[in-house]
C-alpha cells in the first residue's frame, strides 16, 4: 500500500461509447474535479459503428492532463480504468497502434455471422452466460481477421492483439508495458469462461482466434501497471464499475445505467444464477474486488434516443431540454418510439428490427415525440424488471439508477411508474467513474469492504411509483404491441 493511498485522491477515467471522462475523487469518493472530451463515431454503412483509436486516446490523454492539474491531484494515489465494454481493436503487438478502426459495441455487421451459429448457441451460452449476438467482441475480432488485408498472417507471426478498450488504454498508458485486461471485459467477448475464469480454447477456434492473441486477465482490484509513476490499480467494464460505484455489493442489489444505451444489473453473489431467456450472465465485482456473477439486461438504445431527438430531427437543443419540452404535455396522445435503430437488445436480442415511430395522428407534434422517446427508454428497462420478477422470482422493489439521462427527473419518475418500483438516484450519477476510482483505491487497500468510503453507500434523491399496476400493465401491453410491429 502506498503511504499517501489512504489520505490521497483518486481518479476514474471513463472512456464511454461518445467521450471520455476523468473525475478526481477525494478518499471519501466525493468528486473534486471534472474533464470530459468527446470523439466521433464513425458510420460507414448502414448498420456499422466505428471508432478511431487514435480519437479515443488524444481524449484519454487531455482529460488526464486536465484533471491532474486540479486542486488535490497534488496527493494522487491511483488510477481506476472503466470503459464501454464490447468494442474492440486489432492492434499492433509491439506499437499498440490500431491497425484498423475499431468494431463498436453497438455495430451489427455480423448479424448474418450470428445466425450461422445456431448449433453453438447452447454451448457458448453454458461457456459465456451470453447470447449469441453481433453485440459482443468474438464476431467482431473473427470479421477483422477476415476482412483486414494481411491481418491474419500477421496475427499468425505474433504481431497483433486484439484489446477491448480497457486494455487499450492500459497499454497506451503504460507505454505498452502492460497487455492485460480483467474479468468483467473479458466476459463480453463471446470467448472467457465465467465459471474457469480463463479464456476458452475450443470458443477461440471456433472463431479462428488463438488466445494469446488476447490480453492477459488481471483482477478487476489490482496491479495494471503505472502511469507516470501513478499506479493504475482498478479496471472494471462500465456496467460492473456502476454496480459497484452504487456500493451494490450484495446478492440481489440492483442499479440501471442511463448512458449511451441503458444497463440493468443485479448483483448475483459466488453462485451462478439461473437466468430467464432474454437475459445474460455476466461477471462483476465483489466486495473484497473478486469476480462475482451478475444477471443483466442490456438495452442498446438509452441515452442515444435523446441524441437522435437532439442531433438528427432537432427537436430539442439539448439532453436537458427534452425533459421540459416532455413535461409540456400530459401523455404520448397513443404515440409509441420504439428505437431500434440498431437492432433490439434484450429481452428480444433481434438484430434486424428497425426504428418507427407508430400512433402518429395530425395532433401528434414535437412534444409527443420528444415524451414518447423517454417513455422509451423507460418501458425497455420495465420489460426487463417484469422478466427478472416472473422468471427469476427476484422481488425487486428498488432501483438504484446513474448515468447522465438519470438527471432528467421526469424520466425517472417514468421509470419507477412503468417498472412498479422505487428509484433512487444518488447525489452524483457519476458512479461509473467513481467505481473504477473505487476499485483503484481498494485495490491498493485504502480502505475495507466492511468500512467503505461515504461517497458510495450516501442517500439521494428517491421516486416512488404513482401508476396503479392495472394501469401500468396495459401501458406496458402497449408498448409490447408496438415492439412487436418492428421485429423481423
Amino acid at each position: 500500500m502506498l503511504e499517501n493511498s489512504v489520505g490521497g485522491t483518486w481518479i476514474g477515467l471513463d472512456a464511454g461509447t461518445t467521450g471520455v471522462t476523468a473525475v478526481l475523487f477525494d478518499a471519501d469518493m466525493r468528486p473534486l474535479a471534472r474533464s470530459s472530451a468527446e470523439f466521433p463515431q464513425h458510420f460507414p454503412q448502414p448498420g456499422w459503428v466505428e471508432h478511431d483509436a487514435a480519437e479515443i486516446l488524444a481524449a484519454v490523454d487531455s482529460t488526464l492532463a486536465e484533471v491532474r492539474r486540479a486542486p488535490g491531484a497534488d496527493r494522487l494515489a491511483g488510477i481506476g480504468i472503466t470503459n464501454q465494454r464490447e468494442t474492440v481493436f486489432a492492434v499492433d503487438a509491439k506499437t499498440g497502434t490500431a491497425l484498423a478502426r475499431g468494431i463498436v459495441w453497438q455495430d451489427r455487421r455480423t448479424s448474418e455471422r450470428c445466425r450461422g451459429l445456431g448449433p453453438e448457441v447452447e454451448r457458448i451460452r453454458a461457456v459465456t452466460g451470453l447470447p449469441v449476438d453481433p453485440y459482443f467482441s468474438g464476431t467482431k475480432i473473427e470479421w477483422l481477421l477476415a476482412q483486414v488485408p494481411g491481418l491474419r498472417s500477421r496475427a499468425q507471426q505474433g504481431g497483433v492483439r486484439f484489446l477491448t478498450v480497457d486494455a487499450l488504454l492500459i497499454h497506451h498508458l503504460t507505454g505498452g508495458g502492460v497487455v492485460a485486461t480483467d474479468p468483467t471485459n473479458a466476459s463480453r467477448t463471446m470467448l472467457f469462461d465465467i465459471e474457469a475464469r480463463a479464456w476458452d480454447s475450443k470458443l477461440c477456434a471456433l472463431f479462428g482466434i488463438k488466445p494469446e492473441w488476447l490480453p492477459e486477465v488481471r483482477p478487476s482490484a489490482g496491479a495494471f501497471g503505472s502511469f507516470e509513476g501513478v499506479p493504475i490499480c482498478g479496471v472494471a467494464g462500465d456496467q460492473q464499475a456502476a454496480l459497484f460505484g452504487q456500493g451494490a455489493w450484495h446478492p440481489g442489489s440492483a442499479k440501471c445505467t442511463f448512458g449511451t444505451g441503458t444497463f440493468l444489473l443485479v448483483n448475483s453473489g459466488k453462485v451462478r444464477p439461473r437466468v430467464p431467456d432474454g437475459l445474460l450472465t455476466t461477471l462483476a465485482v465483489g466486495p473484497q474486488g473478486e469476480p462475482v456473477f451478475a444477471i443483466e439486461g442490456s438495452v442498446f438504445m438509452g441515452g442515444a434516443v435523446v441524441q437522435w431527438l437532439r442531433d438528427q430531427m432537432g427537436f430539442i437543443e439539448s439532453a436537458e431540454m427534452s425533459e421540459a419540452v416532455a413535461s409540456s404535455v400530459s401523455d404520448t396522445g397513443g404515440v409509441h418510439l420504439v428505437p431500434a435503430f440498431t437492432g433490439l437488445g434484450a429481452p428480444h436480442w433481434d438484430a434486424d428490427a428497425r426504428a418507427a415511430i407508430l400512433g402518429m395522428t395530425r395532433g401528434t407534434g414535437r412534444a409527443e415525440i420528444v415524451r414518447a422517446g423517454l417513455e422509451a427508454i423507460a418501458f425497455q428497462n420495465a420489460e426487463l424488471v417484469e422478466l427478472l420478477r416472473r422468471e427469476s422470482g427476484l422481488e425487486l422493489q428498488r432501483l438504484l439508477v446513474d448515468g447522465g439521462a438519470a438527471s432528467n427527473n421526469l424520466l425517472m419518475q417514468m421509470q419507477a411508474d412503468l417498472a412498479g418500483l422505487v428509484v433512487e438516484r444518488p447525489p452524483s450519477v457519476e458512479a461509473t467513474a467513481r467505481g473504477a476510482a473505487a476499485l483503484a483505491a481498494l485495490g491498493q487497500g485504502a480502505w475495507k469492504a466492511d468500512e467503505p468510503p461515504a461517497g458510495l453507500v450516501e442517500k439521494g434523491t428517491s421516486f416512488e411509483p404513482e401508476l396503479a399496476a392495472p394501469e401500468r400493465g396495459a401501458r406496458l401491453a402497449g408498448w409490447r404491441r408496438a415492439v412487436e410491429r418492428v421485429r423481423s
